[in-house]
């Protein structure tokens, strides 16, 4: 019998999606990354870094979690925004289990009773479970993570409340035993057991590109920055045992201020985002890479329907 009075029988097997949502910056995408144990979602130190639903598939031997990693329910100020918050409402109503991440290291604000509002309205409406999850555990102490537990669960009525911290490691486990026990029964498998993720590998080299950009640079800039992969084709003539893969890459900013600070003095920071992310896209396609980045402008994109539509969203 699991916390939320649920049958749990050990021996059914299970498998189904999970959704982890916050606001931003909630440590979704680490967490994502931990259960799976590679590294499916881009994570960064800037908040709003996830764009698109990234799937990470993590499988047991009596069950299987495909997560869906969302962008942050936030106050939107453009376009993007409002689509980036319909696309997490969207996602909420078609998954299995949800997980409401909310970091210890951060008192409860506007934002978490915002989403837990809506959590409260949607477990009402579609019985969804809903697993609290204290992220970042790591970065307090007991007394204050114990207070943020109270206050979490002042929020609403969830399933189950666990601690957890993705960077050390703490009950990760524990987080994949509540999201998996709460999973529809199924009979087999959804994906085949070794796949890590569905995302096709132009979305991921794309992500991994934004996420070497978005480090180190100012507040405001990764709401203004898109990548494209305009084109990937093997190299030719190149042996069996040793291919490569020429990859070409744009990425869009706003304003020509915004390029400058991409590309940095002379080309420097510029070569730092390529050397960076060309090798985490090498372990994506396993192979050697030749990646070429280019940086232009698009006006006002994220305000642009036009503009949305072509680089993605």
């Amino acid at each position: 019998m699991s916390q939320d009075g649920t049958s749990t029988d050990e021996t059914t097997y299970r498998a189904g999606f999970a959704c982890l949502v916050g606001r931003p910056n909630a440590g979704k995408s680490t967490l994502t990354n931990a259960l799976v144990g590679d590294k499916v979602a881009i994570t960064s130190s800037k908040p709003q870094t996830t764009r698109h639903t990234i799937r990470g598939i993590v499988s047991r031997p009596g069950s299987q979690l495909i997560l869906v990693d969302t962008p942050g329910l936030h106050k939107p100020r453009t376009l993007l925004g409002e689509r980036l918050n319909d696309l997490v409402r969207e996602t909420l109503l078609e998954v299995d289990v949800i997980g409401f991440c909310l970091p210890a290291d951060q008192r409860i604000g506007p934002g978490d009773s915002y989403i837990a509002a809506e959590l409260v309205e949607l477990q009402r409406a579609k019985r969804v479970p809903v697993v609290a999850i204290a992220t970042k555990s790591d970065r307090v102490d007991r007394q204050r993570l114990a207070e943020h537990l109270i206050a979490v669960d002042q929020l609403g009525d969830w399933a189950a409340i666990v601690p957890c911290s993705a960077v050390a490691g703490d009950q990760v486990e524990e987080v994949l035993a509540l999201l998996s026990e709460r999973l529809p029964p199924a009979p087999a498998p959804l994906y085949p057991e070794d796949v890590l993720t569905d995302e096709p590998a132009e979305t991921m080299i794309a992500e991994l590109v934004r996420e070497a950009a978005l480090e180190g640079v100012r507040d405001e800039l990764p709401h203004s920055l898109a990548v494209v992969v305009e084109e990937m084709v093997p190299r030719a003539d190149r042996p069996d045992a040793d291919p490569m893969t020429d990859v070409r890459v744009n990425v869009f900013v706003e304003r020509p201020s915004q390029k400058a600070i991409i590309i940095g003095r002379g080309g420097s920071r510029l070569r730092e985002v390529g050397t960076t992310a060309r090798e985490g896209i090498e372990r994506v396609l396993g192979h050697r890479v030749y990646l070429d980045l280019h940086v232009k402008v698009a006006k006002d994109w994220q305000r642009d329907a036009k503009q949305l539509q072509r680089l993605g969203f």
